[in-house]
């Protein structure tokens, strides 16, 4: 039986049951050329499976890389081909505005190739850094080595931080519910004593 997933992590269970490998590869794939898909968090939700042994840690990870690396190279392509006047017609069904990609622009060109790496880790850069480096004009070759460094790290931080959780998901669960009881009266206090405390500077700032 395979565990329940964590928080928002639940919402893509019923998705990773019926399709899984394919799931990956195509969240991400979609993810990372500009479509608002939950590229990331299906990442993590299947190296979670893998660890609890109901997917192979290997496949996921080589699945992901390849669905990471693809999908920027589609979104460089779009930007090369059709660039800012693709964004301007379409860009707004993606969320991505017109001043929005501009400002990712002037950001791309101020800091060069290594943004290509940092951006697979920046939630809104990553799903447009393929267009931008098209867009901006930066030599295919180069996006292509870093975007493959980023995917890699990308990949193996997520993937090996959700396998190893996956692996201690029954202890997990388990400390959550030994003390989720005091967590909940740590969080009722620590609310209280918030309140309170504005409260008495509210009636401290009357009498002044």
């Amino acid at each position: 039986m395979r565990p329940p997933l964590p928080g928002p992590l639940a919402d893509l269970a019923p998705i990773l049951h019926e399709y899984g490998y394919a799931a990956v590869a195509g969240l991400i794939l979609l993810e990372d050329f500009g479509v608002p898909a939950p590229g990331e968090t299906i990442l993590i939700a299947a190296a979670v499976y893998a660890g609890a042994g109901h997917l192979n840690i290997i496949l996921v990870a080589v699945v992901a890389l390849a669905a990471a690396i693809v999908g920027d190279n589609i979104g460089y392509l779009i930007g090369r081909v059709g660039g800012r006047r693709l964004i301007r017609r379409w860009g707004r069904y993606v969320l991505i505005t017109p001043e929005r990609f501009h400002a990712t622009e002037r950001f791309f060109l101020r800091h060069g190739a290594k943004i290509v790496v940092i951006a697979r880790f920046v939630e809104g850069l990553r799903q447009v850094n393929g267009i931008v480096a098209g867009t901006t004009g930066m030599p295919w070759r180069r996006f292509l080595v870093c975007n493959a460094i980023g995917a890699v790290l990308w990949v193996g931080v997520w993937a090996g931080a959700a396998y190893f959780a996956g692996k201690r998901i029954g202890v997990i669960y388990s400390t959550i519910g030994r003390y989720q009881n005091y967590a909940w009266i740590a969080l009722g206090l620590a609310v209280a004593a918030f309140v309170g405390w504005r409260l008495v500077r509210h009636l401290r700032r009357r009498k002044a």
